[in-house]
């Protein structure tokens, strides 16, 4: 018997990996994360019991993952985008462990990658940045000494927000004196789904066009010079005269 933890990708039913489709179809017993992850996932499966964890606790949940390994049944534990990022794995893993049940992580297709793609835009170009930064707003999560988003935004990396369109203002107050008012911005609501929305501006006037759209949360935040500049080195990976292994 097996916990297979599931990335079903930032929304749309196409976005998962072939294996995590194929475990949803095989596995007997399914939980998966409803408020987040669209039926059109669970599309095709045969399994016998089907539970949202939207309405379970940490105890119930690994309560019914304990009675499937006692029957021997594997379980797909579906979680939206990739589950190693935001998923809350960890907590459920150290309670697998203890109980000495098999797991295995099948990786998904990021939030944040899914709106560089809705944003037609790479995330790391050559002289502008080579580094993205994952992180959120600190809210009810606590963020460690030295993660406070002042404090990611001396990088001037590019910066993927989650959870934290509620506090745009705050967001934008902590990231100007490092990026610029001038820094490119988007917001993007519900990456992938149907109803994808998004909204481009800078640090100095996003707030106004968020408001005026209305997200107010399932929305992520980037920010960055890649997101409005062609002024950018070709990388040397397809450069001519660059010799590399497969390219003497």
């Amino acid at each position: 018997m097996t916990v297979y933890f599931i990335g079903a990708g930032p929304g749309d039913p196409e976005l998962i990996t072939v294996k995590g489709q194929r475990l949803i179809r095989h596995c007997p017993v399914i939980i998966y994360a409803g408020s987040l992850v669209p039926a059109a996932v669970l599309e095709g499966h045969q399994a016998h019991q089907v539970i949202n964890s939207a309405e379970l606790h940490l105890e119930q949940i690994i309560e019914v993952i304990k009675a499937a390994d006692d029957k021997g049944q594997d379980v797909a534990r579906v979680h939206s985008g990739d589950p190693s990022l935001y998923g809350a794995i960890g907590e459920q893993i150290r309670c697998l462990r203890a109980l000495n049940i098999a797991f295995e992580i099948i990786p998904g297709v990021t939030a944040t990658a899914a709106c560089a793609a809705l944003l037609e835009t790479e995330l790391t170009l050559p002289d502008i940045s080579q580094t993205v930064i994952l992180t959120r707003y600190a809210d009810k999560t606590v963020m460690p000494a030295g993660e406070e988003l002042a404090s990611l935004a001396q990088h001037k990396a590019t910066m993927a927000i989650h959870l934290g369109v509620k506090h745009l203002e705050k967001i934008i107050a902590e990231l100007t004196p490092h990026y610029g008012p001038d820094c490119p911005i988007a917001v993007i609501h519900r990456a992938s789904w149907p109803d994808q929305d998004s909204v481009s501006g800078t640090l100095a006037d996003i707030a106004h066009k968020v408001q005026v759209k209305g997200f107010k949360r399932t929305a992520l935040i980037l920010v960055g010079r890649v997101l409005a500049n062609d002024s950018f080195s070709d990388s040397s990976l397809y450069r001519a005269g660059h010799a590399h292994l497969y390219r003497p």
